[in-house]
């Protein structure tokens, strides 16, 4: 039986007269539960992997979003190690961001209070449903989690986990699974009355989707068009290491390497620079016309290939990435600027003012230098797990973890004070 309309609205005004419980519940209360359904995700693992494999069977393996579906033990024990980090970490809510006293008397104090009601939209990410799930309710907030038939059968078994956990708290109604079905959808991004904002996974049609139909507020975590610039100065055994693991870790992530952007000066480096990757990873190269010849007789033919117009400005998701030739760091910074999604960019240098300029003048949610972008994750930065990664601009930027899950409110204290006329 397929949802309406109506049937989603009705289950999101229960959320969120139910998001009202999370904020009488002290910060033990929260630790206790996550930590709960971190023992009880691991005591059901058998479980879990049977649903997911339901999810895994009507997906072609050589699909990128394939490796994004798969769960198995290691991926489940580090998703309970993550919820029980997020679980330890200081609460993000009722923190003094600003206080005063007025000249009339007037106490007046800014501190930190939960979202809401908080509707995440993603693809194929079964692990979502668990990060999404332990920052929401770590930091105050309920949350509808829209996932795709993708995943269909991997979110239900997860979330029927979550609210065997909520149900002995009276709390089972602070997290909604809407049906995977996409007509499920549109009802959500409506429901202004009763969602306070919605932020998207996925890949860009699902995102630029979200963003065009949605009435409530979107933070968007947008796709991940990844460079990284081998600069004139470059260390070759440095820059070949960064290069293959924000490569090769894992492809079908946001951070994962797009385009490697190389001085001119470095060309006669590509052959050891890319050594392996098509050996060890079978890596299709789309290499423009300066490069192309410097790899023509040392990296595997069938993998390499003449860049096209196609080749840059596309997040591959897969095994495959571009070159291009610049003739200097300007160069790249435009040629980043021109294709970035504002998510993450690197260079590989070893000057010091060459990496300040980089790092100033590209523009984008996280900007390395001389390390993986491979690095661009909540856990990675100490967060505990993420909700996505935003490249926008206001609200939060770069991962979002749970101080990006609170907005702020005033408390005014007086003691009679009227305004005057």
């Amino acid at each position: 039986m397929i949802a309406t309309a109506t049937d989603i609205l009705d289950q999101l005004k229960i959320v969120n007269k139910a998001s009202r419980k999370l904020v009488r519940l002290t910060d033990k209360d929260i630790h206790t539960i996550l930590n709960e359904v971190a023992d009880l995700t691991l005591a059901k693992v058998d479980y879990i992997l049977t649903e997911n494999q339901k999810d895994l069977d009507r997906m072609d393996p050589s699909n990128p979003k394939y490796d994004r579906l798969l769960l198995n033990k290691k991926r489940l024990v580090g998703i309970t190690e993550d919820i029980r980090k997020v679980a330890s970490l200081p609460s993000p809510l009722n923190k003094t961001l600003e206080e005063k006293t007025v000249p009339n008397g007037l106490s007046l104090t800014k501190t930190t209070v939960p979202l809401g009601v908080i509707g995440i939209v993603f693809e194929s990410r079964p692990n979502v449903t668990f990060d999404v799930f332990a920052l929401c309710f770590k930091s105050g907030n309920a949350s509808i989690l829209k996932g795709s038939r993708d995943a269909h059968f991997s979110n239900v078994a997860i979330v029927s986990l979550i609210h065997q956990v909520l149900k002995k708290y009276d709390l089972e109604e602070v997290v909604y699974l809407a049906p995977s079905q996409r007509e499920a959808l549109q009802p959500i991004l409506e429901a202004v009355d009763y969602v306070n904002t919605i932020i998207p996974r996925g890949s860009q049609g699902l995102i630029n989707f979200v963003r065009e139909h949605s009435k409530v507020p979107v933070i968007e975590t947008g796709a991940g068009i990844v460079h990284t610039y081998f600069d004139k100065s470059a260390d070759v055994e440095k820059g070949k290491a960064i290069i293959q693991n924000a490569k090769s870790r894992r492809v079908s992530v946001c951070n994962a390497l797009d385009c490697l952007v190389i001085h001119q000066d470095r060309l006669g480096d590509l052959p050891t620079i890319m050594k392996g990757l098509d050996s060890e990873h079978q890596c299709v190269v789309y290499a423009d016309e300066q490069s192309y010849p410097h790899l023509k007789n040392t990296y595997q033919s069938d993998l390499l290939r003449p860049a096209t117009s196609d080749s840059f400005g596309t997040e591959f998701l897969s095994m495959k990435m571009s070159i291009k030739t610049v003739a200097d760091v300007d160069a790249a910074i435009d040629h980043i600027a021109e294709y970035s999604s504002k998510h993450s960019e690197a260079i590989v240098t070893e000057t010091p003012s060459t990496a300040d300029y980089f790092l100033k003048n590209v523009d984008a949610a996280v900007v390395y230098a001389n390390t993986s972008t491979a690095f661009t994750d909540g856990a990675q930065f100490g967060m505990g797990a993420e909700i996505g990664i935003s490249t926008q601009k206001l609200h939060a930027r770069g991962p979002m973890a749970l101080q990006e899950l609170t907005s702020y409110k005033w408390i005014v204290k007086g003691d009679g004070q009227i305004r005057p006329k």
